[in-house]
């Protein structure tokens, strides 16, 4: 598929405060001289600042990185998820369209799409507010058929439900993520034949509450999200109510009663070479236990 750039294309680009440090925070995880290894992550940035991918953030992420432009542009046009057009400023739908999505219903997911939003992918919508686009496998092809709105999958899905969520999210709501018809996660429809008996307690799995604590599905990144940098520089703020994101689970916590945390422990077996008389990764001074 040949992928060009917009023919419309705004007079400038750049990253907000808050995401500038962000991207600074990226370039500093490479040796000097290396920076340019960060430029898919700002690039992926510079997206979800603005929605989609234009020149001059292409040449703004170059320049931060002291690439030429070219190489810039040879890395946002050769992946699919970098959106080189416009797109619809509440959502952009990406349909699966692959085998068995194609089997259970793909096509009237992109009906609806045609009706709803645009006869055509990546055409934005009259209103601004949506666009669409046919995908390769999105791998949740046991909840067939299914989308991926901004970061989030929705499964399991008729185009009932796809056109509610539009109209959902034309309303300015935001619908929990995951499968659309009551399964849990992707157990069997029958429901679940494996560990049946252990008494479910989640209101939803895993993926779809981590979302929701973090209030991160279809909301662009504006510096306001959470975790804000990356987590080895700073310990973020948590979002308010129960089940918070916290990317350091271990932080500042003893592994036992010697009240060693969990990174000095990893820092003194990273910094000790092992023994000569003993077997790589085993510690110099590990106990005997036969």
């Amino acid at each position: 598929m040949l992928r060009r750039l917009s023919p419309v294309q705004p007079d400038s680009f750049e990253f907000t405060p808050a995401n500038l440090k962000w991207a600074r925070a990226q370039m500093t995880k490479f040796p000097e001289g290396r920076q340019m290894s960060a430029i898919i992550p700002l690039l992926w940035r510079a997206q979800e600042q603005e929605g989609w991918l234009s020149r001059p953030a292409i040449e703004y992420v170059a320049e931060m990185l002291g690439m030429s432009y070219i190489r810039a542009l040879e890395v946002a046009t050769f992946y699919f998820m970098f959106q080189l057009q416009p797109v619809g400023k509440i959502a952009h739908i990406q349909i699966c369209g692959t085998t068995t999505c194609m089997i259970c219903g793909a096509g009237d997911l992109i009906r609806v799409c045609r009706e709803k939003i645009a006869a055509s992918p990546h055409v934005v919508s009259a209103d601004g507010n949506f666009s669409w686009e046919e995908v390769e496998c999105l791998g949740a092809c046991s909840n067939a058929p299914m989308v991926q709105i901004g970061k989030d999958y929705y499964e399991d899905l008729t185009a009932e439900k796809l056109s509610a969520l539009i109209d959902a999210l034309a309303a300015g709501q935001v619908p929990v993520p995951g499968p659309q018809n009551g399964r849990f996660s992707s157990e069997p429809m029958g429901g679940p034949v494996a560990l049946a008996s252990i008494e479910r307690v989640e209101k939803m799995n895993a993926s779809a509450a981590l979302a929701v604590a973090q209030r991160d599905t279809v909301k662009r990144i504006d510096g306001t999200e959470v975790p804000l940098l990356t987590p080895w520089m700073r310990q973020p703020e948590k979002a308010e109510g129960e089940g918070a994101y916290d990317p350091h689970p271990g932080e500042g916590r003893p592994v036992d009663k010697t009240g060693v945390t969990v990174q000095e422990a990893a820092g003194t077996s990273a910094a000790r070479p092992p023994s000569k008389r003993e077997p790589a990764g085993q510690p110099a001074d590990a106990k005997d236990t036969e």
